[in-house]
């Protein structure tokens, strides 16, 4: 555990170095972080225990931006499981609950990032929770895109506008909270490569591959939207820059954890490498913006 935080504090170190020798992002006096476990990063060391069932890292996306921004202020209420609802009222875990997330706003809060929208109507969870266990009825076809499929609607899809809706009206209670903060909605990185498969690390069948990235773009679609209704807010795409770092990518290029459970990642949740990416992906992004 020892080495495994030195590791972590060396690459969070390499990334501070690399992005400030670019044109600085402006300085934030208190930044929170909002969010779900692709925020919260279960099981990437050091987890912290406030509480203990977020599974909340201390090398995750955000505070490794929060680093490379040099903050005055860090606050993480992310948690692993939220979905927008979790945003206004308490959650239920481990030795919780976690507070409603949106409490953790101030009048003073200048930066908030939100990572959120893949647990709404269980969409992740219903996906991984049934496609494996369908490949092996029709490896090389699409059997978890025509089980979802209902007289010619894809009911996974139908149900992102009401995601959309969803983060439109937290967009706007994080105004209404902290009306001078710069506001940017996470994208999710690429789970699924656009071409080719790996079983062995994600057990879905061939040709629900496309239809895996296209739920993942869609979902992506209704966050950007979401932005775009709200107007004042920035969506960061994750999903283009992690192009070449899904969970079939060779090892230390994946950003994004196959289907075995490792003591340092969730299943089919980022590495510490893509929380690395996510962290400069967004760091860029205000870098452009500021």
């Amino acid at each position: 555990m020892r080495r495994s935080l030195i590791v972590l504090v060396i690459a969070a170190c390499t990334l501070l170095a690399s992005t400030l020798t670019a044109s600085a992002a402006p300085r934030y006096r208190h930044y929170v972080a909002l969010g779900d476990s692709y925020t919260a990063g279960p099981l990437i060391p050091l987890q912290r225990l406030d509480p203990v069932g977020c599974l909340r890292s201390t090398a995750n996306y955000p505070s490794l931006l929060a680093l490379t921004l040099r903050v005055g202020s860090f606050t993480d209420v992310s948690c692993s499981g939220a979905d927008t609802h979790d945003l206004a009222t308490p959650q239920d875990v481990i030795l919780g609950p976690n507070p409603p997330q949106l409490d953790a706003l101030r009048p003073d809060t200048d930066l908030v990032t939100l990572g959120i929208g893949g647990n709404d109507y269980s969409v992740f969870g219903t996906i991984i929770g049934t496609c494996p266990g369908l490949r092996e009825s029709d490896p090389a076809g699409n059997p978890c895109e025509r089980h979802f499929t209902v007289d010619g609607v894809d009911t996974i899809k139908a149900r992102l506008p009401l995601t959309q809706a969803n983060v439109t009206a937290v967009l706007g209670e994080i105004h209404d909270r902290a009306p001078d903060a710069d506001v940017l909605v996470i994208g999710y990185p690429r789970i699924a490569p656009p071409r080719g498969t790996c079983p062995d690390v994600l057990p879905f069948a061939d040709g629900d591959y496309p239809w895996l990235n296209s739920v993942e773009e869609e979902l992506n679609s209704a966050l950007a939207k979401a932005v775009a209704d709200d107007g004042d807010a920035s969506y960061v795409d994750t999903f283009g820059p992690s192009l070449g770092h899904d969970a079939c990518a060779p090892a230390g290029q994946a950003w994004i954890n196959g289907k075995d459970l490792k003591p340092w990642a969730a299943n089919y949740h980022p590495l510490f490498r893509g929380m690395q990416g996510v962290a400069a992906t967004t760091y860029a992004q205000l870098r452009v913006t500021s």
